[in-house]
């Protein structure tokens, strides 16, 4: 595989999935510079969001696509944000206002929770074509709790609120490479290359 099509519009996706991608001697390109727009996600799971959208690229563009679907996840709410992440607070606004929306609607959500507990989960679908019947899977899940306020200025989304007790710190206080190192996008994307790379040795 020489070139492929990632398939999202978030700015902070692209630059944690090209960052990850840099070292590999694949050719990049984002849905966006190739004026592909936006897939639906009206499903349920991550899995079938995520599949969705790389088919989407994939039939717009005749490329292999990588697509990401992923969330924050919140005990004590059920799950929720869960694949509603992005929207959680409505979908009116630019993205920093959507984020900014969502964090403070979270906060509002667990007013005088004790539970705290969440995680991020991440799915990865790779799409050799459009009609590929065994599009290659990745997961990649990391936990943590909602801290009381925000902190950081990194990263994006759910990043200030989202602390990580084993940093004592907010995604959004971590640097980008230690981020992508320990992440939920990290770790499915190390999946996700491995099996590439057995693939290539079979």
């Amino acid at each position: 595989m020489k070139k492929l099509v990632l398939a999202s519009n978030n700015p902070g996706k692209l630059r944690e999935i090209g960052a990850l991608l840099a070292p590999l001697a694949i050719e990049v390109t984002s849905q966006v510079e190739l004026d592909i727009g936006e897939a639906d996600e009206p499903h349920a799971t991550f899995v079938e969001n995520a599949l969705a959208k790389a088919r989407h690229a994939s039939l717009a563009s005749g490329l292999p696509a990588l697509a990401d679907d992923s969330g924050l996840c919140v005990d004590a709410l059920g799950g929720e944000p869960g694949v509603h992440s992005a929207y959680y607070a409505g979908r009116n606004g630019a993205r920093e206002e959507r984020d900014a929306r969502n964090n403070a609607k979270l906060l509002g959500a667990l007013a005088g929770v004790g539970d705290r507990r969440a995680h991020y989960h991440c799915v990865l679908v790779l799409l050799r074509r459009a009609d590929d019947p065994e599009p290659l899977v990745a997961e990649g899940v990391w936990r943590g709790e909602i801290a009381a306020v925000p902190r950081g200025t990194g990263g994006f989304g759910y990043d200030p609120l989202f602390y990580f007790p084993a940093r004592r710190r907010t995604s959004a206080e971590l640097d980008a490479e230690e981020k992508n190192r320990i992440s939920h996008r990290g770790q499915a994307l190390a999946k996700l290359l491995a099996r590439l790379g057995d693939e290539d040795r079979a």
